[in-house]
């Protein structure tokens, strides 16, 4: 068979395995062990042993269910009703006032969590209520959160990049640092689209809150303290080459554990609770990220990538057409899977191409994050969608609706970053040897 047909063949399997309910590790697992079977003398099972637990015995892995446990134990804090305090004072006297909490709500939670779908939620569930109250118009407070959520996954610590990181042998520490920049960015760019839109409907904006002093805006700030120190701990420690990405996740955890036990929220119950919402979530991507290895090492025996890479420089491609190329598939992808099957699946397939075309890798892990980012709003597999479904009872496509400024926001962050890719690479380039 030529390599068409094989890849269509291992396509078709692929979604037929999917479609079934079959989980993602097993589907990825069993069609790679399909293609080394037929397409392949190397023996599938001892292939497969070796792989999984190689995959599942790195180190640099050890990061992933830290985080997942820090982001757990804050999201069972007041800390949201704490930064809504804090931040709410600063916000009345912008275009669009306290829209821009759920902004820099996500924004701050984002730097200790690490899952847009955590940060969406957690922020939600203090600005929608407190938003409605106060009159704000419900399109807005819901699209500016659905796309504000988005920042889990670009703002360090990220799920996502420590995903990429693994999969593409790339340096999560610099990744980490490399999406500081374009996270602001994205960020100024909703809170830029919150305050037009809010000067051009002045009358769908309550009044201001009765105002506060200087000295009661800091007193309120107080409330922050504990995040922002939390935050400099593990970034500051990664970006100082103090610590690994490893060690910075066990800092921040610790911080959450002492942040929590400060808060009165630190009990047996909710210990407990979120050692096992962390556990059953490592689990899952760990058992992706096993299968997505043992399928990288199959298509690698059959030659996928090297001929794929091959076919798409004989199209003669520019640098920028393959990037735009790339951007539609994994948003057409993302429209089926999620962000972290999106990059397990894909990077052994892609990373090839990604080289022979001289583009950083390092660039290439934010873009797909941005990439993701727009995947986790868009139907019918947006997980912010959901997330905000399920707190708002809102229709899915209303919420898809309202969210398609903020997606139109992502795909200027794209462009900038690409015209001026030092937005990414320059603080990087600085960080501690």
């Amino acid at each position: 068979m030529n390599d068409i047909a094989v890849a269509g063949l291992l396509i078709a399997t692929l979604f037929l395995i999917l479609g079934s309910g079959v989980w993602i590790g097993l589907t990825l697992s069993g069609v790679a062990w399909i293609g080394m079977q037929l397409f392949s003398a190397r023996p599938a099972g001892d292939a497969m042993a070796v792989t999984i637990w190689g995959s599942a015995s790195g180190w640099t892995l050890t990061a992933l269910p830290l985080f997942l446990w820090m982001g757990e134990v804050l999201f069972r804090t007041r800390l949201s009703q704490d930064m809504f305090k804090g931040l709410a004072p600063w916000m009345q006297h912008l275009p669009g006032r306290l829209l821009h909490t759920n902004v820099a709500g996500c924004a701050v939670f984002a730097a200790v969590s690490g899952s847009s779908a955590a940060t969406c939620a957690t922020i939600g569930k203090m600005t929608l209520p407190e938003l409605k109250r106060r009159g704000y118009p419900d399109d807005m407070v819901i699209g500016t959160l659905a796309g504000a959520g988005t920042l889990g996954l670009l703002i360090p610590p990220s799920i996502i990049m420590i995903v990429y990181g693994v999969s593409a042998d790339v340096s999560i520490a610099k990744l980490f640092i490399a999406g500081v920049v374009p996270g602001i960015l994205l960020a100024v760019l909703f809170s830029g689209y919150i305050a037009v839109w809010a000067l051009l409907n002045p009358q769908r904006v309550p009044p201001p809150d009765p105002p506060m002093s200087f000295a009661q805006k800091l007193r309120a700030s107080l409330s922050l303290i504990p995040v922002a120190v939390l935050i400099l701990s593990v970034l500051g420690s990664i970006y100082a080459g103090i610590a690994t990405a490893t060690e910075a996740a066990a800092v921040g955890v610790v911080g959450a554990l002492v942040i929590s036990a400060a808060q009165g929220s630190l009990n047996w119950q909710t210990f407990r609770d979120s050692l096992l919402g962390a556990t059953r979530l490592y689990c899952m991507m760990a058992l992706i990220l096993a299968g997505a290895a043992f399928l990288t090492l199959a298509m690698g025996y059959i030659g996928l990538p090297r001929h794929l890479a091959e076919w798409i420089g004989s199209l003669g491609l520019s640098k920028f057409q393959l990037v735009v190329m790339l951007a539609v598939f994994y948003i057409v992808l993302g429209c089926f899977l999620d962000g972290i099957s999106m990059v397990v699946l894909t990077m052994g397939v892609v990373m090839p191409t990604v080289l022979a075309a001289g583009i950083d890798p390092l660039w290439f892990g934010i873009f797909v994050v941005l990439v993701v980012e727009m995947a986790q709003i868009t139907p019918p597999v947006g997980f912010n969608l959901f997330v905000l479904q399920g707190m708002t009872g809102k229709d899915l496509l209303y919420i898809a609706r309202v969210t398609l400024p903020m997606f139109a926001l992502m795909v200027a962050a794209v462009l900038i970053v690409y015209f001026v890719p030092d937005l990414v690479t320059w603080l990087p380039r600085q960080m501690a040897p």
